[in-house]
């Protein structure tokens, strides 16, 4: 068979119909499964450190993706929602300060696809859009943000490549550097991390210093998006923390996990969002469910085994921040990243809710050299 003809490079003509999406597995989707049973089967703690379900698995499935995808839209729901809706002003802000030529495109949890949208067509409008490559853990998220990414875009599907993949992880980005490299060479690349993802995790600040280490080129650039807090006491941290437990299509999407990977009867009135102050940094947000049933329950995991929750034992579903200027300058400077620019969209605000907002960084590989100009969160 003449290496023209095999199966792979007859793929483009294929994907023609808009009714196929490639994808190309970067990990073995069984250990995924064990990492969600192994995080609901620590002890108990009534302060929502000890049960949990890790960031990137509160969107993992089919019900969870619809369920964020409803969380977007809703009105009661401002943190993503302003975000989606002033990402077009903002990244125009910043386009200009792009290198010049063709730049090729990785999104590391492109979400609902329409970020994406609003970079693409930048892009593309310049002539410089090359490979569209995004990146996340849920295979139904990459497929329903690639057909809202490119729609109304003439982007060749031999151009696009989802890749479903826990970034996260060092080893895997190890193996998505060499996936990037291997098909852009030494063209210039952007990558994103938008919708305030960083801060779901744990250890953020050593998220993004993996991430600038393994896969940032000195020609390359990254887009990073956090939310941000003029703020820091516990009015301030109530208030975000009620952003979320607002929202009705919220609450729906962080218990769709409870749904997936336990047997349990869910009670809206158990979900609780919590607001603290975590040092200088950042205002902390956790949603936990809580056992408020007065008896000991016994979950079912997704292996079939079973684990004790007892009363006012917590699961902790998710984990946000909004960042202070001193806390996001100290975590560029850790990750060793420099920025080259930055623009800043305010939330809105009333006598009862703090100066929040959601503050978009132009990156590039460097010392961690601090921003000039005035501060935007003042």
């Amino acid at each position: 068979m003449a290496e023209r003809d095999r199966a792979v490079y007859r793929i483009p003509e294929i994907l023609r119909d808009a009714g196929w999406t490639v994808c190309l597995v970067g990990e073995e989707q069984s250990g995924k499964l064990a990492q969600v049973t192994a995080g609901l089967r620590r002890g108990p703690d009534p302060s929502g450190s000890g049960k949990l379900i890790t960031s990137g698995f509160s969107y993992w499935g089919l019900e969870s993706t619809v369920a964020w995808a409803h969380a977007c839209n809703d009105l009661y729901y401002p943190v993503m929602r302003e975000s989606i809706a002033s990402f077009s002003r903002r990244w125009r802000g910043l386009s200009e300060r792009l290198p010049d030529g063709p730049l090729h495109y990785v999104s590391l949890g492109p979400g609902t696809g329409q970020k994406d949208q609003a970079l693409l067509r930048s892009l593309d409008s310049r002539g410089h859009c090359g490979c569209y490559l995004p990146v996340d853990v849920s295979a139904e998220m990459l497929r329903l943000a690639q057909r809202e990414a490119l729609q109304h875009l003439h982007v060749p599907p031999a151009d696009v490549l989802p890749v479903q993949l826990d970034f996260s992880m060092p080893a895997n980005l190890d193996r998505l550097g060499t996936l990037v490299r291997s098909t852009v060479g030494d063209d210039p690349v952007v990558y994103s991390l938008l919708g305030n993802t960083l801060a779901n995790f744990d250890s953020d600040t050593q998220l993004l210093t993996l991430l600038a280490e393994k896969l940032l080129r000195p020609q390359d650039r990254f887009l990073l998006e956090v939310a941000s807090t003029a703020g820091q006491d516990e009015v301030a941290a109530r208030a975000a923390a009620q952003e979320y437990e607002n929202s009705p299509r919220f609450r729906e999407f962080v218990t769709s996990a409870l749904l997936q990977y336990t047997d349990l009867q869910i009670d809206m009135n158990s979900l609780t969002c919590e607001g603290l102050v975590e040092d200088d940094r950042a205002l902390l947000i956790k949603v936990i469910y809580r056992n408020r049933t007065g008896a000991e329950l016994e979950l079912t995991l997704p292996d079939r085994s079973t684990v004790r929750f007892p009363d006012q034992d917590t699961i902790r579903l998710l984990l946000s921040r909004k960042y202070t200027r001193a806390g996001l300058e100290k975590m560029l400077v850790d990750a060793r990243v420099t920025t080259v620019g930055e623009t800043h969209e305010a939330g809105h605000t009333s006598f009862d809710r703090p100066a929040f907002g959601m503050t978009l960084l132009l990156l590039a590989k460097g010392d961690g050299v601090r921003p000039d100009g005035p501060n935007p969160f003042d």
